[in-house]
């Protein structure tokens, strides 16, 4: 595990792109590992800002998305298919087929998430996978107690994760209480991990990923047994880390 230490979010995210577009440009069909919410957002700002200025293209790029809220269709305003097409996808220069988000809507979703995990290993399977980080330590919704060998399934969301969801809703009430996540072995099976945290809020979720057990109480903690994984946070998500003291992990 690698560790970037860069000021703010502002400098997350660009390094987040820099990474990003450095194997776009070696790999012109590179498959992408996405992620929703507030935390990745300024580096698919910054994947736009370069696509419109230097014109890098995504039209051989196939991405994955993590998850998908149960029992919302993809126009729902809150649906991860409309933030991706709202926030990146719609921007850029690819072609909609071959973008993938689960089906919240499908009629069984069982089904659905076995379809999911059979288009991630037909298409050779992600080279690189983008997370962010729950502050109980989920990656996509797997939440504490998921099992380290989960697939893609669907999830019971803790009452934290939606607490945390519903500053995007009009009340908690309207946030799903199930999802549809790429499970932890799928995620650990990219090639490569790319996993951002920024503010305070996040900072003691760093002190148990960077400094604590394995474990499946914190599900980020299975990402120590990743051979490329680059973790970017910003001064405030680290300020409860003693930097001097990390064993396995190197520091930049």
């Amino acid at each position: 595990m690698k560790l970037l230490r860069v000021k703010n979010y502002e400098d997350m995210s660009k390094k987040g792109a820099e990474i990003i577009l450095n194997l776009i440009k070696e790999k012109q069909d590179t498959r992408l590992g996405l992620a929703t919410g507030s935390t990745p957002k300024g580096l698919y700002e910054n994947l736009i800002a370069d696509h419109k200025e230097h014109g890098t293209s995504y039209k051989s790029i196939r991405t994955y998305n993590l998850d998908e809220y149960a029992g919302l269709d993809g126009s729902h305003p809150q649906s991860y298919r409309y933030f991706m097409n709202d926030v990146l996808f719609h921007h850029i220069d690819i072609p909609l087929q071959q973008t993938h988000v689960p089906n919240g809507k499908a009629d069984l979703l069982e089904e659905e998430c076995k379809r999911y995990e059979a288009v991630i290993r037909e298409s050779g399977g992600i080279d690189l996978q983008l997370l962010g980080i729950g502050t109980n330590g989920h990656i996509g919704f797997n939440e504490p107690g998921t099992p380290f060998d989960s697939r893609t399934h669907i999830i019971e969301l803790a009452e934290s994760t939606r607490e945390a969801n519903s500053r995007f809703f009009d009340s908690i009430d309207e946030v799903p209480t199930h999802a549809i996540t790429m499970g932890i072995e799928t995620i650990l099976e990219s090639k490569k991990i790319i996993l951002l945290a920024s503010g305070e809020a996040k900072a003691d979720a760093m002190v148990k990923l960077l400094t604590g057990e394995v474990t499946t109480d914190f599900p980020a903690s299975a990402l120590r047994n990743h051979a490329d994984v680059v973790v970017i946070a910003d001064e405030a998500a680290l300020k409860d880390v003693d930097l001097d003291q990390l064993k396995g992990i190197q520091l930049r």
